[in-house]
């Protein structure tokens, strides 16, 4: 793999760009504010905006520019048109590379369907010998560690004499959870590969993608680790198939975007990636952080820091966004979603005890703010709506603490009241466009992926509607987790729930009574003092005061399969425009069947699913 060219020009370009666009926000916010003096409330109003404005500028512009590289077909690396990244090649290998699937309390069957798959594919691509597959479970309960063991030699007997080896093992004592199982299999049978593959119990690649990570890590000898971008799919409920259908219409552009400016110096996000096994042995080891849990003791996210620690060592760690045949599973409702998010908040804020550690990258070490931000922008953004609130309805300046207005003007954006409808606009723009833009380009270039133009359209409208009703609910969860996590609650390393499952409305009023309060409360607070500022932070009460309702009919796989049967959030895969995963088993429309005929048929059947790369 080349050098990135430009990379410093390139992130001094988006560095400039963010921070010309905050500062834009920022004096627009204080021209409006100035008039009267700055109060505390106001500083503390001024301060929340400026954070929550820069961060949403950083995904503005990562959105902004891989529009643009995928608009003119450009390889977010190396810049060069797409298509001369080599596909076709039969060189034949000179490694061999291990596929390796922690697993801890799983559903074997369910996920060694997912591994046939790929099995299957490596044995059609006639390069099957080179790989070997390691199920590395941490499973700690006896019964269930037996049943493994029954299912593991069916699957064994069922794939018979394939070329690709199939090994189980597991470990007595999961110490270091999943980083730890890893590195278990590196000392003890790391020596025998010179790559590894990371799979998650829900993930599934091509052949040809395995073999196209392979091929490029033996083209890079400077080349530590290759992240794929992993799309969500094979969801049924409506909440998990709104969140395919985003993640198939966006994650690609979102992904050259931060190809383009992270560089040599990308992220890893646990799975779906290629790794040298010797560095990463030998460097990856990851550190105890000091102080009790949740902010110390073992890094519950392992991912970003051995990247980091990776990239600290001098070897190269990107991310190609266009390496296709990549999935994973999501939660499929919004309780269990909220579940998996605790987990990452608190790793995520583990993340910026390491800054300080030696030898880390500048872009790495961003990489640990940013994910923290993921987060604790949540809570800003609430504490911001709640002391705009309390400006509208009370503008006395608390504690009589006043600093006075400047004398002379300010210049640029602003004007007291008028200035608002400016700066809404700009926010307005600078949240939805990245939507629009992923939307023009399924437009243009894939509108087949989804089923027709006018379906992808609509689907798009109604995901971007779901985002907003949910995002207030998502605030107040990821505020709690970080407040919960500061205050020392710590979670427990469970398993994920990946057959998914339907909410009570028991559940459901459990999971968003707190949610629903504050939205109660605080929408009946406004109301009562002013209906037009009421009217402003509708949106926000909607989504808490439906917190319940929407929680219990998005989990429920009944209106999913309804949406499906009408084309309407249709992904790639479920049309049969994946030749690794069968197309859903759910009869489409016309028009999104007459669009892919070919390779409805070619799919339909575990002989074909060969990868499309």
């Amino acid at each position: 793999m080349e050098s990135v060219p430009g990379i410093r020009l390139r992130r001094w370009l988006f560095t400039v760009l963010v921070v010309a666009t905050t500062a834009m926000g920022t004096l627009t916010m204080y021209g409006i504010m100035r008039f009267n003096g700055l109060s505390l409330l106001e500083l503390l109003i001024l301060g929340l905006f400026t954070l929550t404005f820069a961060w949403i500028s950083v995904a503005f512009w990562t959105a902004a520019t891989g529009f643009l590289l995928h608009l003119f077909r450009r390889d977010a690396l190396s810049l060069r048109p797409l298509g001369r990244n080599g596909r076709g090649e039969v060189n034949p290998l000179r490694s061999r590379t291990a596929l390796v699937m922690p697993a801890y309390h799983e559903d074997l069957a369910r996920t060694l369907e997912g591994v046939e798959r790929i099995v299957l594919s490596l044995e059609h691509s006639g390069w099957g010998e080179h790989f070997d597959f390691h199920l590395l479970s941490d499973s700690t309960h006896p019964d269930l560690a037996q049943e493994e063991e029954r299912v593991w030699d069916r699957f064994r007997l069922k794939m018979g004499g394939d070329s690709v080896g199939l090994h189980y093992r597991r470990r007595r004592w999961n110490h270091g959870r999943k980083a730890g199982n890893i590195m278990e299999f590196c000392d003890r049978a790391g020596h025998e590969y010179d790559f590894m593959v990371v799979l998650d119990a829900d993930s599934v690649m091509g052949g040809e993608t395995l073999l196209r990570l392979v091929r490029l890590m033996e083209a890079s000898p400077g080349t530590g680790m290759i992240q794929t971008v992993p799309i969500p799919a094979r969801q049924d409920t409506l909440f998990g198939r709104i969140l395919q259908f985003g993640a198939a219409l966006h994650s690609p552009m979102l992904a050259s975007g931060q190809s383009f400016w992270w560089g040599d110096a990308g992220n890893y996000w646990g799975h779906n990636a290629i790794v040298r096994v010797a560095p990463f042995r030998e460097h990856c080891r990851l550190p105890r952080v000091p102080g009790r849990p949740p902010l110390g003791g073992e890094i519950l996210s392992h991912d970003f820091v051995e990247a980091a620690l990776l990239r600290g060592r001098g070897w190269k760690v990107v991310l190609l966004p266009h390496l296709e045949e990549s999935y994973e599973e999501v939660p499929n409702n919004l309780l269990d979603y909220a579940v998996r998010d605790r987990r990452w908040a608190q790793g995520s804020l583990q993340h910026l005890r390491l800054l300080t550690l030696p030898r880390l990258s500048g872009v790495s070490r961003l990489h640990f703010v940013l994910g923290a931000m993921g987060y604790v922008a949540s809570l800003l953004w609430f504490v911001l709506l709640l002391a705009g609130t309390a400006y509208v309805l009370a503008p006395a300046p608390p504690f009589g603490l006043t600093i006075p207005a400047p004398e002379t003007p300010l210049p640029g954006p602003g004007g007291g009241g008028n200035g608002w409808i400016p700066l809404l606009g700009v926010t307005a723009v600078l949240l939805f466009l990245p939507k629009g833009l992923g939307l023009t380009l399924a437009f243009l270039f894939r509108s087949r992926d989804f089923g027709s133009r006018g379906r992808l359209v609509l689907s798009a409208l109604l995901e971007a509607l779901f985002s907003v009703v949910m995002a207030p609910l998502m605030m107040l969860f990821h505020s709690r987790f970080v407040l919960g996590i500061l205050a020392g609650r710590e979670v427990a390393w469970q398993s994920q729930n990946r057959e998914g499952r339907e909410l009570s409305w028991r559940e459901a009023w459990k999971g968003t009574v707190g949610a629903t309060t504050t939205g109660v409360i605080w929408s009946a607070i406004t109301l009562w003092v002013s209906g037009v500022y009421f009217l402003w932070l509708s949106p926000i009460f909607i989504g808490l005061l439906l917190a319940a309702p929407l929680a219990r009919w998005t989990s429920r796989r009944r209106p999913g399969l309804w949406t499906r049967r009408r084309g309407l959030f249709l992904s790639p895969w479920e049309i049969g425009r994946s030749g690794i995963l069968p197309p859903a088993a759910v009869e489409l429309p016309n028009a999104a069947q007459e669009s892919t005929p070919e390779k409805l048929t070619a799919s339909s059947s575990p002989e074909s699913s060969t990868g499309t790369g």
